[in-house]
């Protein structure tokens, strides 16, 4: 029997099945053997994969007691933080000791993991005669329990490869998950990010090989996107499949083969009140010009945010608005606007190009959905300064450094300049992050919110965006806010861990008494 830490490992790829042999025979000859500090001292992980997978170990079991309502949340949370605080606690101890669960209950958990992870006796039968016959690719042949996963809502079947029958079952089993990504590629299960980790989608799910993915990657593309691809080598696009929903699409050829990412697209648009977003940021929607920026790392819900600000103008105001997306994920339908929906690369060029073009479609607000370059970002400045409300995104972390990233990609010679029009035109800034949940339970928005006031404008134009911060924090009447200050009501909250607000902070010695 594998121990859920071996196994994940070797899902991963991070061990080969002679090192899970070695392994389970040093396991059968001391059955309490810690399998996670075995594969440390073989020097076959590091220290921070073994965190990891005691985290996942652990969250496994918990998940497991609380399903039998065993647990409650608070149990959990509590759980949770003391192995944060101390990762080499044995979980099984730790709840024993606590008193939360018996021995019978103990016992039970681990012989429903044993059951789930042993094969079958006929199986391992099976394999035995095959092995002794001689027949080296049927003994390596994976059983059909495991090419399927177990607890799918719907009917799934294999393909004549042996991976599901088509993307959209990968696609299913992903919103059946909770999941915001699933990735399909060469040499690696199907998996899937869900609550902002990587993970395999079901247990023993095999690794694709070439012929797979490139069946499944290949089979929903149209002729004009398959040359596309072939041209260039990567394809980005909104697939969207009826009853099903919308995906922001990423296929591209790499060494082994294609890979494919697929982002969920949440069909509804969600409103600012159901994001749990600040009321004044509301006032940012008022405004019949300027410029407010949402920023943050990839994946931490800036379009959602971005699609809630514009739902809000819809439903507020008669404007027309254009966006210009790559690909086009929200859907809006007109309430009280007109609104006209561009996509790159389908109905246009590039985002300058799409501006340009924009600015002659007697627009009232615009939406930018990347300014990647100094042509786009020039145009949207323009666009704000000229009587139109933009909204754009950035890649970037804080307020200031949103501010140097837009500044900076001008020639020093223009950068006065444009320094007085963005500190004009500007409206707010609104940086985020998604930080998982203590309760394991989905993730949390953390924000910093940056409104201009005459102070703001000042720096921007003298240059001295570095001391932003703190002139945020005596301007928290008008609605500012440090990310700082939102990583210490949600750690407040105890709606985060210590070591989460801790990694995520500017100033982390405010944070280190907290560890």
């Amino acid at each position: 029997m594998k121990s859920f830490s071996l196994e994940t490992a070797a899902n991963l790829g991070w061990i080969n099945s002679n090192q899970v042999a070695l392994a389970l025979k040093a396991r059968a000859t001391n059955p309490s053997m810690d399998t996670c500090q075995f594969m440390l001292q073989q020097g076959w992980l590091e220290v921070q994969h073994v965190e990891w997978l005691r985290r996942e170990a652990a969250g496994h079991i918990l998940r497991t007691a609380a399903n039998q309502g065993w647990l409650t949340a608070e149990q959990i949370t509590f759980a949770i933080e003391a192995l944060g605080r101390d990762p080499t606690i044995s979980i099984y101890d730790f709840l024993l000791h606590q008193r939360w669960l018996n021995a019978e209950q103990i016992a039970w958990i681990q012989q429903h993991e044993a059951a789930r992870q042993e094969p079958p006796a006929e199986n391992r039968a099976r394999t035995d005669q095959q092995g002794s016959a001689g027949g080296t690719a049927q003994a390596q042949a994976v059983d059909e329990a495991d090419l399927l996963p177990s607890d799918a809502e719907f009917p799934v079947k294999l393909g004549s490869d042996h991976a599901l029958d088509h993307l959209n079952d990968y696609l299913r089993l992903g919103i059946q998950y909770g999941a915001s990504d699933v990735h399909i590629g060469v040499a690696a299960p199907p998996m899937m990010r869900l609550h902002g980790c990587l993970q395999i989608m079901w247990p023993r799910a095999p690794k694709f090989v070439r012929p797979q993915t490139e069946r499944l990657l290949m089979e929903f593309l149209t002729d004009a996107q398959r040359e596309r691809l072939k041209n260039i080598g990567d394809l980005d696009f909104c697939y969207e499949v009826p009853e099903l929903g919308r995906f922001r699409t990423s296929v591209v050829r790499q060494r082994l083969g294609f890979d494919g990412v697929f982002r969920i697209i949440n069909s509804k648009v969600r409103t600012m009140d159901e994001l749990g977003l600040p009321q004044q940021l509301k006032a940012l929607t008022h405004y019949h010009n300027g410029l407010i920026l949402v920023t943050g790392a990839v994946g931490c819900g800036k379009s959602t945010t971005l699609a809630a600000l514009v739902e809000e103008v819809n439903s507020s105001r008669s404007d027309h608005i254009v966006t210009l997306e790559d690909p086009i994920e929200y859907v809006f339908e007109a309430k009280g606007c007109h609104i006209t929906q561009r996509e790159v690369h389908t109905h246009t060029e590039s985002f300058a190009r799409a501006l340009k073009a924009t600015l002659r479609e007697d627009p009232d607000v615009i939406m930018v959905g990347e300014m990647r370059d100094l042509e786009t970002i020039a145009l949207a400045i323009t666009a704000a300064e000229t009587g139109h409300l933009v909204f754009g995104t950035l890649h970037t972390s804080t307020a200031a450094r949103t501010l140097d990233r837009v500044l900076d990609v001008f020639p020093i010679e223009q950068q006065a300049q444009i320094r007085v029009m963005v500190a004009g035109s500007l409206r707010g800034i609104l940086t985020q992050q998604l930080i998982p949940r203590a309760d394991g339970r989905g993730r949390v928005l953390a924000l910093e919110i940056l409104i201009n006031f005459p102070a703001v404008g000042a720096l921007i134009r003298e240059a001295k965006t570095f001391m932003l911060p703190g002139f945020m924090q005596t301007g928290r009447k008008l609605g500012c806010r440090l990310m700082d200050d939102s990583l210490f009501e949600l750690l407040d909250q105890k709606m985060i861990m210590p070591q989460e607000a801790y990694e995520r902070a500017q100033d982390k010695e405010l944070f280190k008494k907290y560890l």
